[in-house]
């Protein structure tokens, strides 16, 4: 058959119509199979990367894959939340450092992470530009969220209206952006944080208003006596928090009240994040302690399952891709039967006959190989700062 290569290579390249027929098909039936694996397993290494990150996620009870999607990636909403109360039992126990979540609202698309300085250090995240939230109504935001809306610090960022129908609803706030992180590829990159007390006002737990108790507009005030001062719904809210008003801003509520949508447990040790476990088994514990790699490797469980779906279909195509070719084999001996018949004069054998054909079916097959191998591999490295970002 090696002796053949020559003669069966002048032979496709002749053909060329027929051979680049073959290829593309070939290379189909490769490159498909070839990619969806390469792509699941950089899938499953980088959530596992992220989870493995993340000790231990505390939240509301409910949906356990929302609560981890929630609290690492911030794509889901949360189950719900929970009073801050709960938050501060973490760091009472001396078990773990607690890292409180509230993520609800978001920036032009964006969700608005409220979180404390604990998290940046946490994350091994740093700054290309600027510094961290300093005071109300600061934000840092994400390398991606920079690069798309052109921010820089000293910028301002709105938030988005919850609803532009709700007319009682809380206003959107004029975030002053302070710093810009740099690039971690993950889904930090593609999020706006503020202090958590920046989140409560977006909220609506926390305003900022004209002082009541020297407002002369009557439109502004419904009731006024010695000992109090009634605020009209016209009072003017403050949408932006400047040096002027901040000192305006106050909080309704007790504090420990005040909800949260997760919190990112760091225990000591390993004693520490199994005690710490304990303390949320049961139906009174009014909240759930997670693993976030178990919970991710179950998630990912199921999307191996649909794996093992296209793996079939696959299997199915390049079967009808190999009866095709075998096809094509067939209908091409039986139009170069005079150049078959030509062999057999001139003396070769049925077994150089079928060698040639062996021969022709091998170029294809390491061609098409070739070909798929290098687009799976071109298609893997554009697809993984996409996975990166998304998954951390």
């Amino acid at each position: 058959m090696i002796k053949s290569l020559p003669l069966v290579r002048h032979y496709l390249v002749h053909h060329k119509g027929k051979t680049i027929i073959l290829l593309i098909c070939l290379t189909a039936a490769l490159y498909l199979p070839l990619t969806v694996h390469w792509l699941v397993g950089l899938l499953q290494a980088e959530m596992v990367r992220r989870a493995e990150a993340t000790p231990l996620v505390i939240g509301p009870e409910g949906s356990r894959f929302d609560l981890v999607l929630h609290a690492l990636y911030f794509q889901t909403e949360s189950p719900g939340t929970f009073p801050r109360a709960a938050g501060d039992v973490v760091a009472e126990t001396g078990y773990a450092t607690p890292v409180p979540l509230f993520i609800r609202h978001s920036a032009r698309g964006y969700p608005i992470v409220g979180t404390t300085l604990e998290y940046f250090p946490f994350r091994d995240l740093s700054f290309a530009e600027g510094h961290a939230p300093t005071r109300l109504g600061d934000c840092v935001v994400g390398w991606e969220v920079a690069q798309q809306l052109g921010l820089s610090p000293g910028d301002r960022l709105p938030s988005d209206p919850e609803d532009v129908f709700d007319l009682a609803g809380t206003y959107p706030l004029d975030l002053r952006v302070t710093g810009v992180l740099e690039r971690s590829r993950s889904p930090d990159d593609r999020a706006v944080f503020v202090d958590l007390k920046t989140a409560w006002i977006l909220e609506g737990i926390g305003h900022g208003h004209d002082d009541l108790a020297g407002e002369t507009d009557s439109d502004a005030v419904l009731e006024r006596d010695e000992e109090s001062v009634v605020a009209s719904p016209a009072l003017r809210t403050h949408t932006r928090i400047t040096s002027e008003n901040i000192d305006t801003f106050h909080f309704h509520g007790d504090p420990a009240e005040f909800p949260l949508t997760a919190v990112i447990a760091i225990p000591r040790d390993t004693r520490a994040a199994t005690l710490l476990l304990g303390r949320y088994v049961g139906d009174d514990a009014g909240a759930q302690a997670l693993r976030p790699r178990e919970v991710t490797e179950e998630l990912l469980g199921m999307v191996i399952q649909l794996k093992r779906f296209f793996d079939v279909h696959h299997l199915l195509m390049s079967g009808v891709v190999v009866l095709f070719v075998a096809l094509v084999m067939l209908l091409s001996l039986r139009l170069r039967r005079r150049e078959v018949d030509t062999l057999f004069h001139l003396g070769c054998s049925r077994g150089t006959v079928a060698g040639l054909q062996a021969a022709e079916l091998a170029i294809l097959l390491t061609l098409a190989a070739a070909l798929a191998v290098a687009a799976a591999q071109i298609t893997v490295h554009g697809a993984r700062a996409w996975i990166q970002t998304l998954t951390g």
